[in-house]
């Protein structure tokens, strides 16, 4: 059995072991579940009588309880009780019983209780017990923490613009939100497609947060981030001893989003053998954690994302035909920012107010010269590249004007950005792709893969088009 550490150490202490409090009269029972519980890491201390365990609460700070049901000076079910309303609602405890009287299993549930045990114990059992019970307590913490930030963070949510487009995409949400009114209807998967940096992430939030799902768990997943060896067991959990790693049980990021949302960010991204398993749970609404039998019910509502072409990724065999069809069923297009040019100081000044309000820097207010280069810029990294810059513009000038110099983009003044423009004016399409690619290039410092992704085409097009002109040796 591994070692049992605390959830809550400081980040360079030792690790601290989980503190039980075991609550029973029958002194050697005590004592053996005791001795068997510090060999294994855990910090137990005992109380034979109710007060003491009321005094143990204050001074030893348990972080689960172990209960006997009848106790000298008390019942147990009225101790758990007074935990429930009063001391330490959240507080996991098992409770025990040497009767095994139906009556007292169901008065320890409805007390909230996290599990039922009867006398005489298997220690084994009691310690898979304790394992499960600490690991669903770790769980419910974790998505209250999520519910909670994403309760803060909602009046946050806002998708700034006014191009068609963006309005559009507004509207979606709000027909979405209308249409499914309570969190039991479980809305279309919708696919949002959109270069890297438009805010496809943004726009899975602003769903959410105009659904009837409002309330409950987001759950983003980067299968781009998740480490491709351990990709499966996160999204869709395991048993203890599925395989050599799996010491304790786990709960997969699917079955974590409870009634909530999913955002499967970059979904092209998940390897093939993957993607006919998320197919299956899509269809079936059912998910199974790896070394499990039981089939686990599914009500999240799916959203992906993606900032690849999935024609091109289908034509590949690297997105499922059947995957990709399931999913579009309410596709969102996010266009580049600089296709909704005229946003890009709106965003500007949003992104330069939050700044300025975040470091308490007066208000920024951006001139006319800045407003126009910000429209000329093509901004490759598109609304992410924006926000990094003007948040690095507003702390290097303190806040106050921003001026078209401070603003460091390639061609630092207006004047310049409208004689780049004026430089493929009258060139035929040839040759101003040609130019395209020079100053992609250039920007890139000849890497490929990157003037391929500003470019908006494959790396496989870019090659050809440099090998084309003689940029480089391809």
């Amino acid at each position: 059995m591994s070692e049992r550490l605390s959830q809550t150490r400081e980040p360079d202490a030792p690790p601290a072991p989980v503190r039980v409090l075991i609550v029973d009269d029958e002194t050697l029972f005590a004592r053996a579940v005791e001795k068997r519980l510090a060999k294994e890491g855990y910090a137990p201390v005992v109380a034979g009588t109710l007060g003491k365990a009321r005094h143990l609460l204050q001074t030893a700070d348990p972080q689960i309880v172990l209960l006997d049901v009848r106790l000298p000076d008390g019942s147990g079910l009225e101790f758990l009780s007074e935990l429930r309303q009063h001391k330490a609602p959240e507080l996991p405890v098992v409770v025990l019983s040497a009767y095994g009287e139906i009556e007292d299993a169901v008065a320890a549930m409805k007390l909230r209780a996290s599990d039922y045990l009867k006398k005489p114990l298997d220690l084994d059992e009691l310690l898979i017990t304790l394992d499960k019970v600490l690991g669903d307590s770790q769980l419910a913490r974790a998505l209250e923490y999520s519910r909670a930030r994403e309760h803060h963070a909602r009046e946050e949510v806002c998708l700034l613009g006014q191009h068609p487009a963006i309005v559009k995409i507004r509207g979606q949400a709000e027909r979405l939100g209308a249409l499914c009114t309570t969190a039991a209807v479980i809305p279309p998967t919708i696919l949002i497609l959109g270069e890297t940096g438009t805010g496809k992430d943004l726009v899975a939030r602003l769903l959410h947060s105009t659904s009837a799902r409002r309330e409950r768990p987001f759950v983003h997943v980067d299968c781009a981030a998740l480490p491709k060896d351990l990709i499966e067991a996160e999204l869709f959990g395991h048993e203890k001893g599925a395989f050599t790693t799996a010491l304790t049980a786990r709960t997969g990021l699917i079955e974590a989003a409870e009634d909530g949302v999913v955002f499967l960010d970059e979904i092209a991204e998940l390897p093939v053998d993957l993607q006919s398993k998320l197919l299956a749970v899509l269809e079936r609404r059912s998910t199974r954690r790896i070394g499990s039998t039981r089939e686990r019910t599914v009500s999240a509502w799916f959203i992906a994302a993606t900032n690849r072409d999935p024609e091109q990724m289908m034509a590949a065999g690297a997105l499922r035909n059947d995957l990709y069809y399931r999913l579009n069923v309410l596709s969102i297009h996010v266009p580049p920012l600089r296709a909704r040019a005229d946003d890009a100081v709106a965003l500007a000044d949003h992104f330069a107010r939050q700044v300025a309000k975040r470091y308490g820097l007066p208000a920024p207010t951006i001139t006319v010269p800045a407003g126009r280069l910000l429209r000329e810029y093509a901004w490759p990294g598109n609304i992410r590249e924006l926000k990094h810059l003007i948040e690095r513009v507003v702390l290097l000038t303190g806040g106050g004007t921003v001026n078209a110099e401070d603003l460091m983009l390639p061609g630092l003044s207006g004047e310049r950005g409208r004689e780049r423009i004026a430089a493929i004016e009258g060139l035929t399409l040839a040759a101003a792709e040609r130019l395209l690619i020079e100053q992609a290039l250039s920007r890139t410092g000849n890497n490929v893969s990157e003037t391929a992704r500003q470019l908006g085409v494959t790396r496989m097009a870019i090659r050809y088009r440099i090998k084309k002109y003689g940029f480089l040796d391809a």
